[in-house]
């Protein structure tokens, strides 16, 4: 039986969802076993052309060189999949849109040397292209990646639910940290990663972008009865997923 063909991109972002496939300890042998990875810059010393059958691609596309590389991957992959906030909502890299200053004095504030340089509003990459499949988080749910490689194997979609952190915290029977005065995201931000920071006693920070059922206005609302500025919760809701129509309710919500 031919093995599926396998390919991991990346683009702008901190490489942290290719290094966690890395730290899959327990089942990577197992994975690497059943399935054909030929690109794979960080792990592999040899790579290969498409196409493949799935490619997995972390980071926002930021520029218009990245922006080629994922058309062209696009046309490649059969399945292509968003791997981590960055490349689901445009994450981190998302911040530069809506600090206020222009292209070009953003640059200047960052490059030293700007003659070369060509760089566009950070984006997921659904912005540009179809994608089949959403790995969430920063960084990615391994248990979903797992899940997501078990279920292409079968030829079967992936259930990934994304109602709200709040009902994992109620499986875990957590605290509410609203309740104790900590802000917190959940309620508005898709589960599937069990609630790691709020279980932790820390206010989820939104990194899975927003809920099926997510009310944003509500909670900066919420937020802004707590005593946050209008600036902190405009921070709260661009910081990951600020690019989202939901999150942008809640960061114009004052």
């Amino acid at each position: 039986m031919t093995k599926p063909t396998v390919a991991f991109f990346k683009f702008s972002s901190c490489a942290g969802c290719q290094l966690s496939v890395l730290n899959l300890e327990p089942v990577l042998l197992d994975i690497v076993g059943a399935i054909d990875i030929r690109y794979f810059v960080m792990a592999k010393r040899e790579n290969f052309e498409g196409p493949y059958d799935i490619g997995f691609v972390e980071g926002a596309v930021t520029s218009p060189r990245e922006l080629l590389e994922l058309k062209k991957i696009r046309e490649e992959c059969s399945i292509l999949v968003a791997q981590g906030s960055c490349a689901c909502h445009g994450g981190l890299p998302s911040i530069k849109n809506y600090c206020g200053m222009t292209q070009k004095e953003m640059e200047e504030k960052v490059y030293s040397e700007l003659w070369d340089l060509k760089s566009i509003p950070a984006q997921g990459i659904d912005y540009y292209v179809k994608v089949d499949a959403y790995l969430r988080g920063c960084p990615m749910n391994l248990g979903e990646f797992v899940t997501l490689v078990k279920s292409a194997l079968k030829g079967i979609n992936p259930l990934f639910r994304y109602h709200s952190i709040c009902n994992e915290c109620k499986l875990k029977e957590n605290n509410c940290l609203l309740l104790q005065g900590i802000p917190c995201m959940g309620p508005v931000t898709a589960a599937g990663c069990g609630a790691e920071c709020p279980s932790l006693g820390r206010g989820c920070e939104g990194c899975r972008g927003p809920a099926s059922d997510c009310n944003a206005a509500s909670l900066a609302r919420t937020f802004a009865d707590m005593g946050l500025s209008k600036d902190d919760v405009v921070r709260k809701f661009r910081k990951y997923a600020g690019n989202t129509p939901e999150f942008s309710k809640g960061a114009e919500a004052l």
